[in-house]
C-alpha cells in the first residue's frame, strides 16, 4: 500500500508476472488529497496497460467529494469498467457511509460513463441485510439504470467487527 512515487510501476509489474486478464484498481479513501487519489488512479491504469496492454482494467473508486475534474482524470486513462458502490439504498445511506451522499454517488456514475461518450462498462454494489425493505431495493435498482449503470452486484452484509453496524436480516 501507500502512495509512493513507484506503486503504479510495482502493481503494473505485478499484474504481468502473474499474467492476470482482469485486475480491480482500489485505494483506500484518498480524502487526504485534493484530487482523491484521482492522479494515482490515472498513474496507475496506465503502467498497469503499459506493462499488460490486453488486460481488463477495472478500477473502484470513491465519489472524489463531486470534483468533476478529478472523475475526469481518471476517466481520461480509459479503464474498461468503472466501478463505485452505492452501498446501500437511499434512506440508508447517512447511517452505513459517512460522508458519501446517494444522489452524488449516482451522479458520480453518470458522469463517468458520459466523459467516455458511454465507452465504458458500469457497475455498482449495494450490501443486503442491513434494515432496507424490498421496495427501497427495487427503487435502488431503478435509480441505477437511470444513471446507466451497466452491471448491478448485491451480497449480504456481514459484519466486521463489534464497532460496525450488526446484520438486521440474512437474506436468502
Amino acid at each position: 500500500g501507500g502512495r509512493e512515487a513507484d506503486h503504479p510501476a510495482r502493481g503494473a509489474e505485478a499484474t504481468r508476472r502473474r499474467k492476470l486478464r482482469h485486475v480491480v484498481i482500489t485505494a483506500v479513501a484518498g480524502d487526504d488529497l485534493r484530487d482523491g487519489g484521482a492522479e494515482h488512479f490515472q498513474q496507475t491504469i496506465q503502467a498497469v496497460r503499459q506493462a499488460n496492454p490486453e488486460i481488463i482494467i477495472e478500477v473502484l473508486v470513491p465519489d472524489f467529494n463531486d470534483r468533476d475534474w478529478a472523475l475526469s482524470m481518471v476517466m481520461e486513462a480509459r479503464p474498461h469498467i468503472f466501478n463505485h458502490n452505492l452501498e446501500t439504498v437511499e434512506r440508508l445511506t447517512p447511517l452505513v457511509r459517512s460522508r458519501a451522499q446517494y444522489q452524488r454517488s449516482l451522479t458520480v456514475l453518470k458522469n463517468a460513463k458520459a466523459i467516455v461518450q458511454g465507452k465504458v462498462a458500469t457497475t455498482s454494489g449495494i450490501m443486503l441485510g442491513l434494515g432496507e425493505r424490498h421496495e427501497e431495493i427495487l427503487r435502488a435498482m431503478d435509480d441505477l439504470l437511470a444513471h446507466d449503470v451497466t452491471v448491478l452486484t448485491m451480497g449480504q452484509y456481514l459484519r466486521p467487527t463489534q464497532k460496525h453496524l450488526p446484520v438486521v436480516e440474512y437474506i436468502t
